[in-house]
C-alpha cells in the first residue's frame, strides 16, 4: 500500500541445470534492492510530489510480493532469470564519468539528422547531446527535468499503462524511475527528423544496474519516429531494465525502433507498452544483437477502433546469448488489424525464444516467425499463440525453424558465385526481411551494416554487394 514500508519476500527456489537449488542468493540480492530503494527515494527527482512517490512506493511493495519470475512462471518457461536474480547489483552512477563526443562515434547513424538524447548509466549526459530545431510545443528532454519542470504533463500518463502489478522487472523499474525520456508531440503536429535515444553503459567496479523510464506521448493527428538505442563500452557485466511507454493519439503514425547492441556479458530486460487510440498506426522495429540475457517484452493495446500496429523484429544470437522475446497483442476495439514479423538467426550454442500471444477480440491478426540455425548447437523455443474471442475474424499464426537451404547454395554457385559468398548472401537475404519493413532510409542502412558485421561472412558480403 502507499506509504507502507515494503517488506521482503520470503525465500524461493530456482530450477537451475536441471537440478533444485535453494536461492538465498536470489533473496540476498532482492534485499538489496529494498535497501537501495529507501535510501533512493529521499533523493530521486520529484520525491516531493505525492502521486510520483505513491507510486514508486507501490511498485517496490509488488516486486516484494512478486520476486523474481522463475521456469515454474508459464511466461517465462523457457528463459532461467538466475543470473540475473542472484547477482547483487549496485544503482549506477554517473558521477564522474566523463565521455569526449569522438568516443561515441562507432555508434553513431551515418546521414541520420536528428535531435539526439544521450544518457550515460541511465543519466542524461546534457554534454554529449543536442536538439535540432522542433516545431512549436514539442517537447524533447530526460524524465529527470520533466518531473521536476514539467510534472503536470507527466502524471496523466506515467505508470499509468506499464503493468508493474504483475511483471516484476517492470516493478523494479518502476519503483527505480527517475531518468530516461520524455517526448510529447502536440496534435496536429508532424515531426519530420526522428528522436535518437543512446544509452551508453559505462565501465564499473562493480555490476551495476540501469533503469531507463521512457515515455513517449503523440497527440491526436501527429507524426514521429522514435529511435533507442543500447550499447556499451566495456565487456563488464551490467544490467539494463528498461520500461518505455507509449501513447498514441487518435490518427497518429508513430515509427519506433529499438536496438540493443550491448556487450556479451551484459543482461537487458526491456518492455515497450504501446496504447493506441482511434485510427491510429504503429510500427515497432527491433534489433537484439548483444547482451548475455535478453528479454524483449512487447505490449501493444490497440484501444481504439481502427487501430493499426505492426510488430517488426530480428534477433541474432552466438556464443552463448540467450535471446526471449515476448510478444502481448490485445485487440480491444473493433476493425483493428495487427501484424507480427520475426525473425531469428542463431549460431554457436546460443539459444532464442520467441513467444507471441494475440488475443483478439475483433478482428485480424497475421502472427510468423521463421529461425534461421547456423549449428547444431543453436536451439530456438518458439510458441505462436491465439486467443480469439469473437467470430468472423482472420487470424493467421506460424513458425518454422530449419538450416540454410542447400538447393540454394548451388543454385548460386552454379552462377559461379564461391560457396562462402553464397551463404553469405542467403544469410542477408533472410535477414533482410526485416529491414524491407523499416521506412526510414537512413536507420534501415545503418542497420544493415550492423548485420553484415554481425554474420559470419560478413567481410565476404560487404565485397559481393
Amino acid at each position: 500500500m502507499p506509504g507502507s514500508k515494503p517488506r521482503p519476500s520470503l525465500p524461493c527456489r530456482h530450477r537451475l541445470n536441471g537440478e533444485v537449488k535453494t536461492v538465498s542468493a536470489v533473496t540476498q540480492a532482492q534485499d538489496s534492492y529494498l535497501e537501495s530503494f529507501a535510501r533512493f527515494e529521499n533523493r530521486a527527482a520529484g520525491n516531493g510530489q505525492e502521486w510520483l512517490r505513491s507510486i514508486r512506493q507501490a511498485a517496490i511493495s509488488r516486486f516484494s510480493e512478486l520476486g523474481f519470475p522463475t521456469t515454474r512462471d508459464e511466461d517465462w518457461r523457457f528463459t532461467n532469470v538466475a543470473p540475473i536474480a542472484q547477482t547483487s547489483f549496485r544503482l549506477a552512477q554517473n558521477g564522474g564519468v566523463e565521455l569526449a563526443p569522438r568516443e561515441l562515434e562507432q555508434f553513431r547513424f551515418p546521414g541520420l539528422v536528428c535531435s539526439q538524447l544521450v544518457f550515460l548509466n541511465g543519466r542524461y549526459a546534457p554534454g554529449l547531446s543536442w536538439l535540432r530545431p522542433l516545431p512549436d510545443g514539442v517537447k524533447v528532454s530526460s524524465l529527470a527535468h520533466a518531473l521536476t519542470a514539467d510534472p503536470g504533463s507527466l502524471e496523466v500518463h506515467l505508470a499509468r499503462y506499464a503493468d508493474y502489478q504483475h511483471d516484476a522487472f517492470c516493478a523494479l523499474n518502476t519503483a527505480f524511475m527517475e531518468d530516461g525520456a520524455f517526448v510529447h508531440i502536440p496534435r496536429r503536429t508532424v515531426l519530420l527528423e526522428p528522436v535518437y535515444l543512446l544509452y551508453v553503459s559505462v565501465p564499473s567496479a562493480a555490476p551495476a544496474t540501469t533503469h531507463p523510464r521512457n515515455l513517449i506521448v503523440a497527440g491526436d493527428e501527429s507524426q514521429a519516429t522514435v529511435v533507442e538505442d543500447y550499447v556499451s563500452l566495456s565487456d563488464g557485466v551490467h544490467f539494463s531494465n528498461v520500461v518505455t511507454e507509449v501513447v498514441v493519439g487518435e490518427n497518429s503514425v508513430l515509427s519506433h525502433y529499438r536496438i540493443e547492441r550491448e556487450s556479451t556479458q551484459a543482461f537487458h530486460v526491456s518492455t515497450l507498452r504501446v496504447q493506441q487510440g482511434r485510427s491510429s498506426n504503429v510500427a515497432s522495429h527491433s534489433l537484439l544483437l548483444g547482451g548475455a540475457l535478453v528479454r524483449n517484452n512487447m505490449h501493444p493495446v490497440l484501444a481504439g477502433d481502427g487501430a493499426d500496429c505492426l510488430i517488426n523484429g530480428l534477433f541474432m544470437g552466438t556464443g552463448q546469448q540467450h535471446l526471449d522475446n515476448y510478444m502481448k497483442v490485445e485487440h480491444a476495439s473493433p476493425h483493428c488489424n495487427s501484424r507480427q514479423f520475426y525473425n531469428g538467426i542463431l549460431d554457436g550454442r546460443s539459444r532464442g525464444v520467441f513467444h507471441g500471444r494475440i488475443i483478439v477480440h475483433k478482428d485480424d491478426a497475421k502472427q510468423t516467425n521463421r529461425n534461421l540455425l547456423l549449428s547444431e548447437e543453436a536451439q530456438i523455443d518458439t510458441k505462436p499463440q491465439l486467443e480469439i474471442y469473437a467470430d468472423d475474424v482472420k487470424c493467421t499464426h506460424g513458425a518454422t525453424i530449419g538450416q540454410i537451404d542447400e538447393d540454394a547454395i548451388f543454385y548460386l554457385r552454379s552462377r559461379g558465385i564461391a560457396d562462402t559468398s553464397a551463404r553469405a548472401l542467403l544469410f542477408f537475404a533472410f535477414a533482410g526481411e526485416s529491414l524491407q519493413r523499416m521506412e526510414v532510409e537512413s536507420i534501415r542502412k545503418h542497420l544493415g551494416g550492423l548485420i553484415t558485421q554481425w554474420l559470419p561472412q560478413g567481410k565476404l558480403l560487404e565485397e559481393a554487394r
